[in-house]
């Protein structure tokens, strides 16, 4: 079988007609989990926080691609790059946040913004 052959056969390049139960099913999913997402910064986890935050977010944005961008029809092997991408993704600023908790007292200790001291106009003279 030629090349050519194999890729007709493959029906990637045609339309493909979604059925609307499926997009309202992703589309409580996603409602769903925005509820979860913000049940989850109402609850103190530690450390957890933001781990917990980007996965969700990482979760939301595979379904978003996979069926809205319809992704799950086309070929696996760019629906699998695009969620490892956006896995290490996630990952990449999991790292850069893990410092955080070395410098929260500094910011804790330093006290309120400027701009909500009072008596501001004395400091802009």
């Amino acid at each position: 079988m030629s090349d050519t052959q194999a890729h007709t056969e493959s029906h990637a390049d045609e339309p493909h007609a979604v059925p609307l139960w499926l997009l309202v099913g992703v589309f409580g999913l996603l409602l769903v989990l925005t509820v979860v997402t913000v049940g989850a910064w109402m609850v103190d986890l530690g450390s957890l926080n933001i781990p917990v935050a980007i996965g969700i977010a990482v979760v939301k944005a595979s379904f978003v691609a996979l069926y809205f961008m319809h992704l799950r029809w086309d070929s696996p092997f760019n629906g699998a790059v695009l969620i490892f991408a956006m896995v290490f993704v996630a990952l990449f600023i999991s790292f850069s946040l893990i410092d955080t908790s070395q410098y929260q007292g500094n910011v804790k200790e330093a006290g309120p913004p400027p701009a909500e001291i009072e008596g501001l106009e004395k400091l802009a003279e």
